[in-house]
């Protein structure tokens, strides 16, 4: 007599497919959080004068530079 031993995986394939569709989506809305956070930085550093950026140790033309450091 053969029997069959048949495994249901669906439940915790199911279970596993949604926290990996969560993990996504909160690593994505963390990553547009860091952008958005970068982008206001950037545009702060721009508002300033010359000579404000220059008591910070900041040149203009190193803005971006300045606050992708961790990126780039």
């Amino acid at each position: 007599m053969a029997v069959s031993a048949s495994q249901s995986h669906t439940v915790p394939s199911i279970l596993g497919a949604a926290f990996d569709i969560f993990v996504g989506i909160m690593k994505s809305l963390t990553q547009i959080g860091e952008a958005n956070a970068k982008v206001r930085r950037i545009q702060d550093l721009s508002s300033l004068s010359d000579a404000e950026l220059d008591a910070r140790g900041i040149k203009r033309e190193n803005i971006i530079r300045h606050v992708m450091a961790d990126v780039l």
